[in-house]
């Protein structure tokens, strides 16, 4: 699968993931408000009825008195006297406790202070019934009730009790309405959400069981692969192979091409020179004589005019510089043979104290170490196994490296430590020499790359020899550095190196 298709398939898979999560959020703060205001609907509903039910029970409290007191008045039983008083000493608290549901009404409040004077009205009335009968007035109360009758009392309070009813039944209709509506609309949204979470649940499995066939086809493509893997890195190698076998045969022939045209440039130097001295020693014989100069004491060497003089050095000179770039060139041919034969040589996996290894190396060069007042510390290291001539030839080189740009002006200290970690041996040898500019630290691993100033003996190979054994060995090799400011070289190395693993990587 390429890049960019996982990338949109992640990026659609967070988004659907984030849709359903923003779908959940709103839906269920929406359930929650919807809910309080059904509740709270429900709660104003339920209010209007217990007011229409104390309006009720008011209007039946004042009749009880009203009946229970024309019963006394005919009968003079003391059982309608009781009755009655029962259902007077219930008005009032009636009154208030329909005052306490109507305070959020102001209308309902002004209609209940009409009925509190009414119904306060037709009590005063009952009490002076009561104490005309108990006087044994009989005309009196009578004449009292069909005062109390015309007086329209009882109708007032039948007719502002009816006017609370009719309040109360308006107020019930549009709370009810709004508490079907606050209903309706939760209902709408839980089908809604749940709908929308249905779908994401369904894009969600679509996208899953098509991410289950790209992978299944992914897994199909890895085990067909895999069939011919070993076919393909069996060929590649021996490709590889060959090409490193044809490389290094290439070098050794050219490497043996170089030097023999070399030997006979080195040849006819050295016979260019001895001719040198006798064409110069007859330059000189024959200006003797021709300016009729006695000759000279017989065996020593005629003298040379200036500027015959002078031609003598810019030919010797010249030889010089001949003799030295051969020479170089031949300590190159030679290093280029030795990289060589060092290639093709199959490397021994040995067990190796590292500590004993190094210190055996910087006994070799303790004359070095001494001529540039340097110390080398050796600190405990830890036992490998690894090629031994190898790890001689790597350390050799760093710590004889070390040695050779270290500052002529102070005392040289260099100090070789390691530690291990998940297998591997990391090794570091660091001194407090001259330091590499860090725009170098790649340079110096390259093939006849050197560094800094050139003023150490050297032909740019040691590194770039020490990194190819490393790197045949398994390893990594890094420096850390800044001029003026001494090197570390950090060597990674197998703790239990396996010779098949590196042995053909040539």
């Amino acid at each position: 699968m390429a890049p960019e298709v996982r990338h949109r398939r992640t990026l659609g898979q967070i988004l659907l993931l984030s849709a359903g999560f923003l779908v959940l959020v709103v839906i269920s703060t929406a359930s929650v408000l919807l809910v309080d205001k059904a509740r709270d609907d429900s709660g104003r509903v339920v209010h209007t009825i217990e007011v229409e039910n104390q309006l009720n029970t008011l209007l039946l409290d004042v009749r009880r008195a009203e009946s229970n007191a024309r019963g006394y008045l005919l009968t003079r039983g003391d059982e309608f006297l009781a009755a009655h008083d029962a259902a007077v000493a219930a008005i009032h608290p009636d009154l208030d406790k329909l005052a306490s549901l109507v305070a959020d009404n102001q209308l309902q409040v002004t209609h209940l202070a009409r009925l509190r004077r009414e119904i306060e009205t037709r009590l005063g009335q009952f009490e002076r019934e009561k104490a005309l009968a108990a006087q044994g007035d009989a005309a009196g109360a009578a004449a009292l009730v069909r005062s109390a009758a015309s007086s329209n009392t009882n109708t007032n309070i039948q007719d502002t009790a009816g006017q609370m009813r009719t309040e109360e039944e308006r107020l019930f209709a549009l709370r009810a309405a709004s508490a079907d509506s606050s209903q309706s609309l939760a209902t709408l949204v839980t089908i809604t959400g749940s709908g929308l979470v249905v779908l994401l649940a369904g894009i969600s499995v679509l996208l899953v069981r098509r991410s289950t066939r790209a992978r299944d086809e992914a897994e199909a493509r890895l085990r067909e692969n895999n069939l011919n893997l070993e076919a393909t890195v069996d060929e590649r190698t021996a490709d590889l192979r060959e090409a490193n076998d044809e490389i290094q045969r290439f070098a050794y022939i050219v490497s043996h091409d170089l030097r023999s045209p070399l030997v006979n440039i080195m040849g006819f130097t050295s016979e260019l020179e001895e001719l040198r001295n006798d064409i110069f020693r007859r330059l000189a014989t024959l200006a003797r004589a021709a300016s009729a100069s006695p000759p000279p004491p017989e065996g020593a060497e005629p003298e040379l005019g200036d500027t015959d003089k002078q031609l003598s050095e810019d030919f010797s000179e010249a030889l010089g510089f001949i003799k030295s770039s051969i020479a170089k060139m031949d300590r190159l041919i030679t290093a280029i043979l030795n990289l060589t034969r060092e290639g093709r040589r199959e490397f021994v996996p040995t067990r190796i104290d590292l500590r004993e290894l190094i210190e055996t190396i910087v006994t070799t060069l303790a004359h070095q170490a001494a001529e540039a007042n340097a110390t080398i510390r050796v600190e405990p290291l830890p036992t490998i196994v690894s090629d031994r001539l190898a790890l001689e030839q790597i350390f050799s080189n760093l710590i004889d490296n070390a040695i050779k740009y270290l500052k002529p002006d102070m005392p040289g200290d260099i100090a070789i430590r390691a530690r291990t970690k998940l297998g591997f041996a990391i090794l570091e040898i660091t001194d407090n020499g001259r330091g590499i500019d860090p725009k170098d630290h790649q340079r110096i691993f390259e093939l006849f790359r050197r560094a800094g100033a050139q003023d150490r003996p050297g032909q740019g190979i040691g590194l770039a020899h020490v990194r190819a054994l490393v790197r045949r060995l398994g390893g990594t090799i890094s420096v850390a550095s800044d001029l003026g400011q001494g090197s570390t070289f950090t060597i990674t190395l197998p703790i239990n190196w396996n010779a098949s693993n590196r042995n053909l990587d040539r």
